[in-house]
């Protein structure tokens, strides 16, 4: 799968990685995917994220990823579930964090082995680079691009499509922008 990835699609994967080495996780994950996705220039998910406006709100974007690590990974929409049945997710990460420390909730690091700084891809966002292929196939692309990734991360559901889309970047407005800079 990879042979059909573009220059840019390689660029993210391998920007995912380091974004997981710079924020010391364990692994990488469709955050890292996302924040790789942010750090290009002059690419079609570039050019969509300056025409949904999501370029300039980068530090929003980053600021409501560290918010969903901080609740452990759930969803403002889990997190809202939850409160409709009487539980405050934000009061038990605050007393967590009161017992733990700050940003327990954000995953704890395994420890690696010392030969190998490699970080593994978490099975989502495996599941995102598989999920890009078939949004290359679907719109009939025969290469796997920037645009793809974007695309897969969007229709996905979890932190990252949400966090997307409360910044305008939902996948049909990012399909719109995609498709708008294929015409141009």
């Amino acid at each position: 799968m990879f042979e059909r990835f573009t220059e840019a699609a390689r660029a993210v994967v391998k920007g995912a990685a380091t974004h997981a080495e710079r924020l010391d996780a364990d692994s990488v994950t469709d955050e890292h995917l996302l924040l790789a996705l942010l750090d290009l220039e002059g690419t079609r998910s570039a050019a969509a994220f300056a025409a949904l406006g999501v370029t300039g709100r980068r530090a929003s974007v980053e600021s409501a990823l560290a918010d969903a690590r901080r609740r452990g990974g759930l969803t403002r929409a889990d997190a809202d579930a939850l409160a409709d049945i009487g539980i405050d997710v934000m009061a038990i990460v605050s007393k967590v964090e009161a017992v733990h420390g700050a940003g327990a909730l954000a995953g704890g690091r395994r420890p690696r082995r010392r030969w190998s700084n490699h970080r593994p891809f978490t099975r989502p966002a495996k599941d995102t680079l598989e999920k890009s292929l078939r949004v290359a196939l679907g719109r009939g692309d025969r290469h796997i691009g920037d645009e793809h990734l974007l695309l897969a991360l969007a229709a996905r559901p979890g932190v990252v499509a949400d966090v997307l889309a409360d910044h305008g970047a939902t996948y049909g407005a990012l399909e719109r922008a995609v498709t708008a800079r294929r015409a141009g």
